[in-house]
């Protein structure tokens, strides 16, 4: 089973968030890069498979200023050596499709196949209203669902999804569609250049583009790993399963979680996708281990109300708790396995909440005395 660690990117103590501004305070930035660094370092020597890290722009509160999917991923990368940078992931609404799969491409070659990416709608309304890159999308969260703007984003992210797995897999190709269109139709090159036909692909002799391509093309073949953003909708789970994408879904709820498990197989299977048993979603949850389960929920109380006041009010329940001691945490580990054989999960880290030293010292517990259990 791999093990994921997951941040937020915090930029301070809980003190230090409730006093407000965080976000613009350049030390707080320095010391998250430090202790991210730190962290990042340790967790490559200790055997974790992977690091992970989301997208957010605009905050301005220090509570998720992971902003930069590449600069990010190539400073986790940076810092280590053996696992894999998880860049989940791209939020549709705010970046054209082709860029998008052309920095993938290139973060996969500079990473040497360290790399996997995600692909998401968007939930945070602030920040995707200011980026988003068509005037129509809107963010989508429990406040617009199962309405037209939730409608809308669900139509264009099956769009974009399909331009970017395109755009990785295939040399060259054209897309016309709802909202996209590469080239755009009746695009003509404005003055001769043979290279472009001497050398190239998809242009006429009249210098009509007729098709694009990303350069490069992937180091991973035919793509780094996709993953759908934390989710727990079977909805989600079943448009993943029909482009081999791995949702990552933090439940407790086991009965949900082996159903969603087996839906996915049988819809992978219908799309001719063989997923090998037990990758059909990641799984995972909020992670502090401890000696004791007294001094684990200890160290939870900060975390629990960073998650009560950051993420609950973007409709993100809390997920499954791996809080406890090396035995709470197996004896968790092994239900689910031994209900939907989990093989790989993704572990948020109260990086930021929690000094450096603490989360290492967290981790080298769950190193020493939870992996070797399930590796």
């Amino acid at each position: 089973m791999d093990f994921n660690l997951f941040s937020y990117f915090t930029m301070g103590r809980r003190p230090e968030l409730e006093a407000g501004l965080a976000g613009l305070r350049v030390d707080l930035y320095q010391r998250m890069l430090d202790e991210t660094a730190q962290i990042v370092a340790f967790a490559d020597e200790a055997g974790f498979a992977g690091f992970g890290h989301p997208e957010h722009h605009l905050q301005i509160e220090g509570c998720e200023p992971s902003n930069d999917l590449a600069a990010l991923a190539m400073f986790i990368g940076q810092h280590s050596k053996r696992l894999k940078v998880i860049s989940c992931g791209w939020v549709s609404t705010t970046h054209n499709p082709l860029r998008a799969a052309e920095t993938i491409s290139t973060l996969d070659n500079m990473l040497r196949g360290r790399f996997a990416f995600g692909l998401v709608r968007g939930y945070q309304h602030r920040w995707v209203e200011n980026f988003k890159v068509l005037p129509q999308l809107d963010a989508v969260g429990p406040w617009n669902k199962d309405t037209e703007a939730d409608d809308r984003n669900r139509e264009h992210f099956a769009e974009y999804v399909d331009i970017v797995l395109r755009a990785l897999t295939e040399p060259t190709f054209r897309h016309q569609g709802a909202f996209w269109q590469f080239p755009p139709a009746g695009m003509k090159n404005p003055h001769r250049h043979d290279v472009y036909t001497e050398m190239g692909a998809g242009v006429d002799a009249d210098m009509s583009i007729t098709e694009v391509g990303i350069a490069p093309r992937p180091y991973s073949q035919p793509h780094p790993q996709l993953y759908g953003g934390f989710s727990a909708s079977m909805r989600t789970a079943l448009f993943w399963a029909r482009h081999g994408g791995r949702p990552i879904v933090m439940s407790g709820n086991y009965d949900f979680c082996q159903v969603l498990w087996s839906k996915y197989r049988e819809e992978a299977q219908r799309s001719g996708h063989e997923p090998a048993p037990g990758t059909e979603a990641a799984w995972g949850g909020i992670v502090i281990c401890a000696p004791t389960d007294a001094e684990a929920q200890a160290q939870f109380e900060d975390m629990s109300w960073f998650w009560d006041k950051w993420s609950v009010p973007f409709g993100n329940p809390l997920p499954e708790l791996l809080v406890g001691s090396p035995d709470t945490i197996s004896a968790k580990i092994e239900s689910a396995q031994a209900r939907f054989s989990p093989q790989e999960a993704f572990m948020i880290i109260p990086q930021g909440i929690h000094p450096a030293d603490q989360v290492c010292e967290s981790l080298s517990l769950f190193a020493d005395k939870v992996m070797p259990r399930f590796t």
